[in-house]
């Protein structure tokens, strides 16, 4: 699969450094186009409509989050390259697929193109499809500590966690139930069950989703109707427990 990109980047050597590594490195990528500003970058956006864009994040008259902020249902990846390790988790929370430091690292950037082809050619191959999960509904029993002592659960009944700071809120059916665990915990007792891990709030069984939906950062959407967003950086996991 060839994966279309822009560049957006004020620097004009490091514009020269990123698509001269593409073109000897990266031969999946077409690059169509250059910008070196933010209304620059928006308007090679909307024109080239690409899958990946490589995004400075300091630039004059705005950051690359400014830009984001513009294209609230993008469908392309965004691989934030940058000298300031600062932004990372604010790259993370913006749904950026890879984060590269400058000066940039030849097998970084080439991982950040291999997980970005992965991802689309995954959601391109299940798109319009019913997902079916190719592990089996999750059987076993879990234990949740209380207060007053432990409650046991079936693992198949969990349609997902999400994470409240300490604490843990377990969905079922027709109700919820709040542990004094975090969601890191969960993450480790379901490890032998189909369960992902699809944003830093949201641990899902698997067997319940029914739909994935591209978009800023994608979605899924579980039988109980439950939509939750997918981090960029966990999308390839997921989208691998799918035929």
């Amino acid at each position: 699969m060839e994966l279309k990109a822009i560049i957006v980047e004020d620097e004009a050597n490091s514009r020269e450094i990123l698509r001269n590594y593409l073109a000897k490195y990266c031969p999946s990528v077409e690059l169509l186009g250059e910008a070196s500003n933010i209304d620059q970058g928006f308007e090679l956006i909307k024109q080239h409509q690409p899958n990946l864009v490589f995004l400075d994040v300091e630039m004059p008259f705005g950051n690359a989050f400014d830009l984001l902020d513009k294209i609230p249902n993008r469908t392309f990846e965004t691989v934030f390259v940058t000298a300031y390790n600062q932004y990372a988790m604010d790259a993370l929370n913006n749904h950026a697929a890879y984060y590269l430091m400058k000066p940039i690292n030849i097998d970084e950037l080439i991982k950040a193109v291999g997980y970005v082809k992965e991802i689309k050619e995954k959601e391109n191959a299940l798109e319009g499809q019913v997902l079916r999960a190719k592990s089996i509904k999750a059987e076993g029993k879990i234990t949740l500590p209380q207060q007053d002592g432990f409650q046991v659960l079936e693992v198949g009944d969990i349609y997902f966690c999400k994470a409240d700071d300490n604490y843990t809120e377990i969905y079922l059916e027709n109700k919820k139930i709040v542990v004094s665990k975090t969601l890191k915990y969960f993450e480790d007792a379901l490890n032998a069950y189909s369960f992902a891990r699809i944003h830093k709030s949201y641990l899902v069984n698997v067997g319940e989703v029914v739909k994935y939906k591209k978009g800023k950062g994608g979605s899924v959407v579980l039988s109980n109707g439950k939509e939750l967003s997918v981090s960029a950086s966990k999308k390839a996991a997921l989208l691998s427990y799918f035929q």
